[in-house]
């Protein structure tokens, strides 16, 4: 089935061309045509599903093919604050009044929703689309809202604050979406979207995504949709076909250090997404990785959403290879080149460890997720292989065996990725984790800096601080 057979609008169809889509995926063949009916939707679906599309073509249809809205009898903001200037009066502000709202669990989600509406809305110039997130400047909030934006992209506590203030309206809404609405309530924002829900109009279009329909999401899907369209194209505990999974057991701190470092430099790896359980442990490892030769980067929810945002932009163009995030990095994060994630800290709960890998494999392309567990941690990956409904492989690397043997054992020992006979790689060599025949590596002798300039590494973005040790000695990240 083509776009074209969904019945988009002319406009929709030239942007999805552009942009090089020429076939639906199964969640949106069966979610748009059903959207643009007006349907209200449950939608259980994997990530990197291509859900965004779902929800956001069949709006930008109804909205391009809605009747243009004109102000005979009432004038539009900019109007209004002229007229009361060439009064005398103070501006009033006008309280946005959208006919979409998206609500999204994280910033970095939000933003990308956005980011995807302005490239499929690119040639329906009427139709604008803002985020309201935590971490962005309020003055640039008000100036976005004073554009009284059709599609509005937030997260739930910045959208009250502005509701409370009356800066927001929506006695127009026409549709509500809940984005990762599985996430929203892990987070603990039930009572927001309560709130939120509640101030919309009864008669609008609800459409609901999550990774699950079970439990708690169930139950407040069907109490805020009528009559919905139940799809489920695939459960959260899908087997994620094209993502190679693997668990290497560790003795110790310095053992899984060691084990990275070596791993990051395998020759396949492009880019990497290292997922760990707190935000200082993100900073440090960023750091010494950094310090270890590779462009890394840390991610995290203690970050000023501009540092957030610019260490996002390199990990897409590339400056940045290895990502050292947080949960927070789990959901929201598309970038095609991310070809291997690896689990330095088992997420807690099962449901993240299929986020996480879901940052590799995008769009049908093959990835690489590998976990490094310490051995009283095997009951976890036990755990997480009950909810996936499938066993992880159990790998050894010769050379980084760990002392006390995981029982039973899983799989036969395999080489690394990639290895042949008289490949004897160790750690200490390879920029980026890349280190192809003829290329420089990013070791250097003792006491000459690495990467872009020496100094510290930068907020939010390692990539521009790469730097030798104070010791003199050659150092992998392994060392510490």
């Amino acid at each position: 089935m083509s776009f074209e057979a969904l019945g988009l609008h002319v406009n929709i169809i030239r942007a999805l061309t552009d942009s090089g889509y020429t076939k639906p995926t199964a969640v949106q063949e069966q979610a748009i045509p059903a959207a643009i009916e007006g349907r209200d939707l449950m939608v259980s679906s994997q990530t990197g599903s291509g859900k965004t599309a779902a929800f956001m073509l069949p709006a930008l249809h109804k909205l391009a093919t809605a009747e243009v809205v004109t102000y005979d009898n009432t004038k539009t903001p900019n109007q209004e604050r002229q007229s009361a200037r060439s009064r005398g009066d103070r501006p009033r502000f006008q309280a946005a009044k959208p006919k979409m709202l998206v609500l999204t669990p994280t910033r970095e989600l939000a933003l990308q929703v956005t980011t995807a509406t302005d490239k499929y809305s690119a040639y329906s110039r009427r139709i604008k689309a803002v985020s309201i997130l935590g971490g962005m400047p309020y003055p640039k909030q008000m100036q976005l809202l004073s554009r009284n934006p059709e599609i509005l992209v937030a997260t739930p506590g910045r959208l009250i604050d502005h509701m409370e203030s009356g800066k927001i309206d929506f006695s127009e809404l026409q549709m509500l979406v809940l984005d990762e609405a599985d996430r929203m309530l892990d987070m603990g924002f039930i009572d927001d979207i309560e709130k939120i829900v509640a101030a919309t109009p009864p008669t609008r279009q609800t459409m609901l995504f999550s990774a699950t329909l079970d439990g708690v999401v169930g139950n407040m899907a069907k109490r805020i949709t009528t009559e919905p369209l139940v799809i489920q194209i695939a459960g959260s505990a899908s087997k994620h076909e094209n993502i190679q999974q693997r668990v290497h057991f560790v003795d110790d701190l310095s053992h899984k250090n060691r084990m990275l470092d070596h791993l990051l430099r395998d020759v396949s790896v492009d880019q990497a997404v290292v997922f760990t359980a707190t935000k200082r442990d993100a900073d440090s490892i960023a750091d010494r990785l950094n310090i270890a030769g590779f462009a890394a980067a840390a991610l995290h929810g203690d970050m000023h959403q501009g540092a957030r945002n610019r260490t996002l932009d390199a990990l897409r163009r590339g400056q940045v290879r290895v990502l050292v995030a947080t949960d927070v990095a789990a959901r929201g994060i598309d970038v095609p080149g991310i070809t291997h994630v690896f689990n330095y800290d088992l997420p807690k709960f099962p449901e993240d460890y299929v986020h996480r890998i879901g940052r590799t494999g995008r769009a049908g392309r093959k990835g690489l997720a590998v976990s490094l567990v310490n051995h009283a941690e095997s009951m976890h990956v036990k755990r997480i292989e009950r909810f996936t409904k499938q066993l992880i492989p159990v790998d050894v690397i010769e050379g980084f065996e760990p002392k006390k043997s995981p029982a039973p054992s899983r799989s036969a020992a395999r080489k690394p990725n990639g290895w042949k006979p008289g490949d004897n790689r160790k750690s200490g060599g390879g920029a980026y984790g890349n280190n192809k025949p003829g290329q420089r590596s990013f070791s250097k002798p003792a006491g000459t800096s690495t990467g872009n300039g020496a100094g510290p590494r930068k907020e939010g973005g390692g990539y521009k601080g790469n730097r030798s040790n104070d010791s003199g000695a050659r150092r992998t990240f392994g060392d510490y």
